[in-house]
């Protein structure tokens, strides 16, 4: 009764009714004038051929241009219209604007903090790769010395982000996905409360569209009147044509730009399994310390200056080490960031490219697994190539239809031999790759469709620093919870839920 009391009140009910009312007048009103004026009906036929076209020749996944050519030829009279509503990666223009300025901007300072790569020739392959990648797809350089550790468990994480904030003495920016009521919520809030009133400037940035069934009406209102300066990103409207497709998926944590925090943790009780929703939860992340939180600190402020009224600048908020010597022989750090407005796909790259470089193993966690067809073929080259090519996912899922088109890449993954395991004691949220043990990645990149092309999206990757043998040792844990499927498993699944997963399947760049 609860649970119902609160889906009536939430706004997502009414924007879902809006929407659904608005879509179903658009389309009596495009009959009833195609019945009534037969050069209309023509004319929508015609503006559906050319969006086909326009599907077909536009650069992006071949299973999503697919999948709306399919829809729009089995809808001929309306599929054109439904892909302008609700096919295009459309970015609000103001976002568009404000996300290049930003990129534009930040370009320019990070030509001046290459040093690691003006310094000297690099001869290793691997770093060399990896880095020219990174500057490629983002002026995104790479740092040498820095400290990092990897958090096996989203409890452990939170404590030392909450013990790094009661340290705060200049500011706090927290961004994330989620944020739902619960202990975890009120700690924070709590203690941000407590940094404002000691005078550090804190602000918190979420997604709207990730916190539309868990906020309270005034929610935004509350924390101001804390003194805590907050913004929803990209709000959702009840409205057709709506961009509700780019999502700020990143969660990171920035205190006085000195320490970063960034994994698959958002701000939610079930994160740090404080309430159990799917088995045990568990969540990986990463803290960076040093000039490797320059790139943290800019990319918070890039998504903060379109919400906000007034634009800050970066550089009061990039800490100046000076003379400052990191520790020797710690590898390398390399922060990025992935945005749906320069169609760089950067979060994908670095997963491809970790995949090439791999000579040995390519193991990584991910809560979901749907992928098209060229990462398919990629992980099926690398076991040829003999790669020990390992996949995490849940065993216990959080959302039922995405977890079928799981289970489907399984079998094809399976029988291509690749090693897929099931996390069984609940849910694992976390996205970690290892390579050779000598490279991994943490952040929020995910193995689908959105991470790869419609979110915001963080990671760092690491190269030959101590933190790898964490990762390692988590990994083989893992694994030591998990069950393998295997090819006579695969063999068994029903026809009719084989067909089901199949069909669910050709649906899952709309997941």
């Amino acid at each position: 009764m609860k649970t119902f009391k609160k889906i009536l009140k939430s706004k997502a009910l009414y924007i879902g009714l809006s929407l659904f009312i608005q879509v179903i007048i658009l389309f009596l009103l495009m009959t009833y004038f195609g019945r009534e004026f037969v050069s209309i009906y023509y004319v929508m036929l015609a503006l559906s051929i050319i969006v086909s076209m326009f599907v077909i020749n536009r650069e992006s996944d071949t299973s999503s241009k697919l999948l709306w050519v399919f829809m729009i030829m089995a809808l001929p009279f309306f599929g054109g219209i439904l892909y302008l509503l609700f096919g295009g990666r459309k970015i609000p223009k103001a976002l568009m604007i404000q996300d290049r300025q930003a990129y534009a901007d930040y370009t320019a300072y990070a030509e001046q903090n290459l040093k690691t790569l003006q310094a000297h020739e690099i001869e290793d392959p691997t770093l060399l790769r990896m880095t020219s990648l990174a500057w490629n797809n983002g002026y995104f350089p790479v740092y040498a010395n820095m400290g990092c550790r990897y958090y096996p468990k989203g409890e452990d994480q939170f404590k030392a982000q909450m013990d790094a904030i009661r340290q705060a003495k200049e500011y706090v920016f927290i961004e994330t996905y989620i944020i739902d009521q619960g202990t975890v919520l009120d700690e924070m809030v709590e203690l941000l409360e407590q940094k404002v009133n000691e005078g550090v400037d804190v602000r918190l940035m979420y997604d709207d569209f990730g916190c539309i069934l868990n906020l309270p009406e005034g929610f935004d209102d509350r924390l101001r009147a804390k003194g805590i300066q907050v913004h929803p990103f990209n709000p959702i409207h009840a409205q057709l044509a709506i961009q509700m497709n780019n999502r700020d998926h990143r969660k990171t944590i920035i205190v006085d730009g000195k320490v970063a925090f960034t994994g698959g943790s958002n701000l939610a009780d079930e994160y740090v399994n404080r309430i159990e929703r799917f088995g045990y939860w568990k969540d990986m992340g990463i803290e960076i310390r040093g000039k490797a939180v320059e790139p943290f600190v800019i990319a918070f402020l890039q998504i903060w200056n379109y919400e906000a009224n007034v634009n800050t600048p970066y550089y009061p908020y990039i800490y100046d080490y000076g003379t400052y010597e990191p520790d020797t022989n710690q590898g390398y750090v390399l922060p990025f960031f992935d945005s749906p407005t320069d169609n760089l796909n950067t979060g994908k790259r670095f997963h491809q490219n970790m995949l090439s470089l791999a000579n040995k193993t390519f193991w990584i966690t991910t809560p979901y697994l749907i992928l098209e067809d060229e990462m398919l073929s990629s992980l099926k080259l690398a076991v040829e190539n003999g790669v020990d090519v390992r996949i995490v996912v849940p065993k216990i899922p959080d959302k039922k239809t995405v977890y079928e088109v799981t289970k489907a890449n399984e079998e094809i993954l399976t029988r291509y031999g690749v090693k897929v395991y099931e996390y069984t004691p609940g849910f694992i949220h976390g996205k970690v790759t290892l390579v050779d043990d000598e490279q991994a990645l943490c952040g929020t990149v995910n193995m689908d469709f959105r991470s790869y092309y419609c979110n915001y999206e963080c990671g760092t990757w690491l190269y030959k620093t101590p933190a790898i043998r964490d990762i390692r040792a988590d990994f083989e844990n893992i694994f030591t919870q998990s069950h393998l499927v295997t090819l006579e498993e695969v063999n068994k699944t029903n026809p009719f839920v084989r067909i089901y997963r199949q069909i669910l399947k050709v649906f899952s760049p709309l997941m």
